[in-house]
């Protein structure tokens, strides 16, 4: 018996209740995994940063978000503005693997900006082993490779017959179950069974749009850097002017800034561990 809950769900939404998105792929599946990130605070003591990465698995088109991106869930199972906040500290991007045809598109927030980068989808060079092992209910086979300039050792089953997987990684004669190098791990939590729209990515003029590499040196430049931790916002020459709008929360008695059209701002951060270089 499967440790995983399978549940049978049909939705139909409207690109209206989308906003200005364009359907382009309808998910067979759904997976959502765990992820786990392995670093330091601003203090140098060793943390774990956890969240959800949901992953929509069309036809042409493999959709790989943030939970609280996902739109697909009911009140009481979406993410709280807290979870929105540690996502922000783990820099997960909006992935589309096949959109457009052949080619991968990213989409994330990087203060005080929205970034879009494009590249032709990059072919994962695996090697297979004998080792097998069960994750999450589902005897699965052990594949390597390195992944623009990580590790990574990844479990995959053959029971169910997808080359999808979280993220990124991809390319595998089954969906990948579980993934983990030094720092990072994904492990699947639940399959979902819903005929759910794959949404483009949405339009709007004043996303900065780039090729990949330019936009990954970006990142890594501005999260790289050891100001990151302690100051998140150092590479801001002007923090108030670069805010457009602003609110506050109070959780637990924790201040949540939000900023820019609702996207979290960060006073503190942890030490960033790159997906890839």
């Amino acid at each position: 018996m499967k440790k995983i809950l399978v549940t049978m769900t049909v939705l139909v939404l409207t690109i209206a209740a989308q906003g200005q998105t364009e359907t382009v792929d309808t998910a067979q599946f759904v997976a959502v995994y765990d992820y786990e990130c392995r670093t330091q605070n601003d203090e140098a003591a060793s943390v774990t940063d956890r969240m959800q990465v949901v992953v929509q698995v069309g036809r042409t088109v493999t959709k790989s978000m943030p939970r609280s991106v996902y739109p697909v869930y009911d009140d009481e199972s979406r993410p709280d503005v807290a979870a929105e906040f540690q996502e922000a500290l783990m820099h997960m991007p909006t992935v589309w693997m096949g959109l457009p045809t052949g080619q991968t598109t990213m989409r994330e927030f990087i203060f005080p900006h929205e970034y879009e980068g494009y590249e032709p989808t990059p072919d994962i060079t695996w090697t297979l082993t004998d080792d097998t092992l069960t994750v999450s209910g589902y005897l699965c086979q052990q594949a390597m490779a390195t992944f623009r300039g990580l590790e990574w050792h990844v479990w995959y089953t053959e029971e169910i017959p997808s080359s999808a997987g979280p993220w990124r990684l991809r390319g595998l004669p089954g969906l990948i179950v579980k993934a983990e190098n030094q720092a990072h791990t994904f492990c699947l939590a639940g399959l979902r069974m819903e005929a759910s729209p794959i949404t483009a990515p949405e339009q709007n003029p004043e996303v900065h749009r780039m090729k990949y590499a330019k936009l990954l040196k970006h990142k890594n430049e501005i999260y790289g850097n050891r100001e990151y931790a302690k100051k998140p916002t150092y590479y801001v020459p002007d923090l108030q002017g670069s805010i457009t709008d602003m609110s506050v929360l109070n959780r637990n008695g924790q201040q949540l800034l939000l900023a820019n059209g609702g996207h979290p701002l960060l006073t503190k951060a942890h030490v960033y561990q790159p997906l890839e270089q």
